[in-house]
């Protein structure tokens, strides 16, 4: 997984950020002002920097110019379009806006690191292997059949694995916003995906909610 600089200086807000982060198997290194994070930069390279726009010390927007080809995704609650115009004309890849949903931003890091190809692109539980680039899925060395729907699901399952996810976002996620069935929909095709991947001790129900994706690294 991806080595993760996280520029914050709301410490709160910085321990959400990397706690949700590491749940999904990143790692990450904490800074709390503009010029703590360029020190941290001169020192080692990272895949992956998350920064505020306002910032001790030096700003966010002035730390931009100093940054050399790592993806960087700004993290602030200047909403103008004249920030964000400007955030994105000095290279930054993406921009969110506070508040934002923690899942928003991992789907969000998780398509750049993609884009950046920067993240793994096999994942490995128990028996099961899992190519992301190909959509294939293996059991035990040999190849599996995996219906384009339980790969959607498997994938949003493992993209935010330790993560409860209710069904209603477990639909949203792997079957589009514009998708109107039932969420039993989602409980027949987990149970597919247990069945035939083994994933009983994996996959969780999370009482009156959804369900969770258990993975220790």
């Amino acid at each position: 997984m991806a080595l993760i600089l996280v520029t914050e200086d709301d410490p709160v807000i910085n321990e959400i950020i990397c706690n949700n982060l590491k749940l999904v198997g990143h790692t990450c290194v904490s800074a709390f002002d503009g010029a703590e994070a360029f020190n941290i930069l001169q020192k080692g390279s990272f895949d992956l920097i998350l920064l505020d726009v306002m910032l001790p010390e030096m700003g966010g927007f002035e730390l931009m110019k100093k940054i050399k080809g790592t993806p960087v995704i700004f993290l602030t609650a200047k909403g103008a379009l004249q920030d964000k115009v400007r955030g994105l004309s000095l290279g930054a890849d993406d921009y969110i806006v506070k508040p934002f949903e923690m899942l928003e931003l991992l789907a969000r890091v998780e398509a750049l690191l993609r884009r950046t190809d920067k993240n793994s692109k096999i994942f490995e539980v128990g028996g099961l292997k899992v190519d992301f680039t190909s959509r294939q899925v293996f059991l035990d060395g040999q190849l599996t059949e995996c219906a384009p729907k339980e790969f959607d699901l498997l994938e949003v399952l493992i993209l935010n694995r330790n993560i409860a996810l209710s069904r209603e976002k477990l639909l949203e996620l792997a079957w589009g916003f514009d998708y109107f069935g039932d969420t039993r929909t989602v409980d027949v095709h987990i149970q597919r995906l247990r069945k035939k991947f083994r994933l009983d001790g994996y996959i969780k129900t999370v009482f009156k909610m959804g369900y969770r994706l258990e993975y220790k690294s």
